[in-house]
């Protein structure tokens, strides 16, 4: 358990499954940059926020809603969160019978299967879980761009994945530093591509060589 003061950005998780450096440069350096991505997913974002409840037949809607868990230590707000009537979850002010809830976060894009996406998700949904004392099976990604869902099971394996990145987030948190960078095709689209410079930071040089080399050339 987490006390309050420690409680880290869950959306955050998504970046460190990602790239641990770049989820470091945010939370231990507290650089950000924005790209032509990260605009069209804060737009996106925004627009998910605009109402906060709305009612329809058999399901309601709430966007912006504030989740925690003091046992991940995570805080953050889901984009929307669908309560759909059913046998078993729980009750809501103002309606009758069960309701059990389904988060779904909002990406820009076409529909991919992404882990970093999924393990997010899945981190809301055990939020909602401990906030509201029930059982959450399942949640969903919509895509901005494809204008689809990719539903998302909350399995075993996968909550095992959330609670170990969860863990390993704190862990970067409390070590102060940021990892090296590993450079590979997804750099070049992330918004943190000039400051983390993983061209030039993953070169891992042998100094003893180099040194060698500087002592040979001299003499």
């Amino acid at each position: 358990m987490y006390p309050e003061d420690d409680l880290l950005p869950l959306s955050k998780l998504a970046d460190f499954v990602f790239c641990p450096r770049r989820a470091a440069l945010h939370i231990i350096e507290n650089i950000w940059r924005e790209n032509v991505f990260t605009a069209e997913g804060q737009n996106l974002h925004q627009k998910t926020h605009l109402e906060r409840v709305e009612n329809r037949p058999g399901v309601r809607i709430v966007r912006g809603l504030r989740i925690h868990s003091f046992q991940l230590g995570l805080i953050g707000q889901a984009d929307v969160v669908e309560f759909h009537r059913a046998e078993k979850g729980v009750e809501l002010k103002g309606a009758n019978g069960l309701w059990q809830p389904l988060p779904v976060e909002y990406k820009r894009g076409l529909l991919r299967n992404k882990l970093e996406y999924k393990i997010q998700l899945c981190a809301q949904a055990l939020c909602l879980e401990g906030m509201l004392n029930c059982q959450v099976l399942q949640g969903a990604l919509f895509y901005g761009k494809s204008k689809r869902r990719y539903n998302v099971d909350f399995d075993s394996r996968l909550r095992e994945r959330t609670t170990d990145a969860a863990v390993a987030l704190h862990r970067l948190f409390e070590s102060a530093q940021t990892p090296k960078a590993k450079y590979n095709k997804r750099c070049k689209s992330c918004s943190l591509y000039a400051v983390c410079m993983p061209k030039i930071t993953s070169v891992e040089k042998d100094i003893e060589h180099y040194l060698s080399k500087a002592k040979e050339g001299i003499a």
